[in-house]
């Protein structure tokens, strides 16, 4: 019987270790999962902080866009009127031109 209880506290032994252990590797399982989660959280939280961020940036973009387009038109428009202008200036000058040369021309018989 003496042999039998020595025999028995190997192996009781042997099994408090292995509980031991599994104790142990519970415990740094879930401390992992927990690190795991915390930085999945912080990802997470990254991940929204960049889309809103990047979100707030496409509006911005945007209503610059639509602001210089605005602007674009804008001076299309103001082109086109300076260009007629500059166009009946043009013709302006040319009928002044006409008027100068035929009073020129014409000066000596209007003073005779």
């Amino acid at each position: 019987t003496y042999k039998k209880n020595a025999a028995s506290g190997g192996v009781m032994s042997m099994i408090e270790q292995i509980v031991s252990d599994a104790k142990a590797m519970e415990a740094e399982a879930i401390r992992s999962e927990e690190d795991a989660q915390k930085a999945y959280e912080d990802f997470v939280k990254e991940t929204n902080a960049s889309i809103e961020a990047k979100s707030k940036d496409i509006v911005e973009k945007t209503e610059v866009r639509a602001k210089t387009e605005e602007e674009l038109v804008e001076t299309k428009e103001s082109k086109e009127a300076v260009m007629l202008e500059l166009e009946q200036l043009s013709n302006y000058n040319a009928q002044l031109h006409q008027s100068c040369d035929f009073v020129l021309k014409n000066f000596d018989l209007r003073q005779t």
